[in-house]
């Protein structure tokens, strides 16, 4: 095994329209598709799809979307051996997005949040064979902190996606768990006060991350790039062009392409650079897990940057 992941599991509906609708209004769209979708499964089908042998721990409920995110899983080739059904329903998560491959999105967590400490325990039988433990917010915080623990205990590298935004700071014990947090600038703004739009400004966001506890922190500016510090090293890896049509997907592809290159043994400086190119060229699709890029597609943009 190379990643494992422990998080969110949803089924996506997106909604595709012009323009987001405003409070109380009604907008007509153009189309809509149903498919895999929330964080640790976004993530788990990008590492996935990198070549990455990818374990995912989570939970779904006994229903028709559950089977369907079950497949989708399969499909893509992640290992579900562990992964829970219980009585209730699969999360789901409605996604509007419009002209400007901008979108907003509502989530309901479901079995997300029935996730308890039998998962916790799952997850340490297979510690032993990972390189890296990628986690997300999508769980009840209490477990993601055990199974950071878990992972230290192991001495497996933990990565964070402080996503969603947190709505309060993250407790100093889970900070001080975590090898790399990747907060983009939502995120940083909610654990730091402050939203960094500059590459200087998130630098310094990284080395003020790093005072709270994290090893290394990689900031993400969206089309702007992605600055990261890891010790007293730091950089800024520009944005790769490409034609965006929906970013849904982006930080997840991010992810799942930065827990792939680090379990490959790459520096922190390369597997930024190329979690960087995933998340560009999961805005080139529409959707979340299906819009994952492969590792051939990858190293072709990064050749051609």
């Amino acid at each position: 095994m190379s990643v494992l992941v422990f998080g969110s599991i949803n089924v996506d509906i997106a909604l595709y329209a012009h323009r987001l609708p405003r409070p109380g209004e009604t907008v007509h769209g153009e189309r809509y598709a149903i498919g895999l979708g929330g964080k640790g499964a976004n993530q788990a089908v990008a590492a996935a799809r990198l070549e990455a042998a990818t374990h995912l721990v989570g939970r779904i409920g006994q229903d028709e979307f559950g089977d369907r995110a079950r497949a989708a899983l399969d499909r893509h080739g992640v290992h579900c051996e562990t992964l829970q059904r219980c009585e209730t329903p699969t999360g789901i998560a409605l996604i509007g997005v419009d002209d400007a491959a901008q979108n907003c999105i509502t989530v309901v967590p479901g079995a997300n949040f029935a996730v308890d400490d039998s998962d916790v325990h799952r997850l340490e039988r297979l510690l032993p064979q990972a390189r890296c433990l990628l986690l997300q917010l999508e769980l009840p915080l209490p477990t993601v902190m055990a199974a950071a623990r878990a992972a230290n205990a192991a001495g497996v590298p933990v990565l964070l996606d402080p996503a969603p935004a947190p709505p309060e700071p993250l407790p100093p014990a889970l900070l001080g768990a975590v090898d790399v947090l990747t907060p983009n600038e939502t995120e940083t703004e909610a654990l730091l006060g402050r939203r960094p739009t500059t590459a200087e400004e998130a630098l310094n966001a990284a080395q003020t991350l790093q005072a709270q506890g994290v090893a290394a922190a990689a900031v993400k500016l969206g089309e702007r790039g992605v600055a990261f510090r890891s010790g007293d090293t730091q950089g800024f890896v520009r944005p790769y062009p490409v034609e965006s049509v929906d970013t849904t997907a982006a930080g997840d592809a991010f992810s799942g392409g930065l827990a792939s290159a680090l379990a490959r043994g790459e520096v922190l400086a390369d597997a930024v650079r190329f979690a960087a190119a995933c998340g560009a060229l999961a805005t080139t699709r529409a959707g979340a897990a299906d819009a994952m890029p492969t590792a051939r597609e990858v190293r072709a943009l990064i050749e051609a940057g």
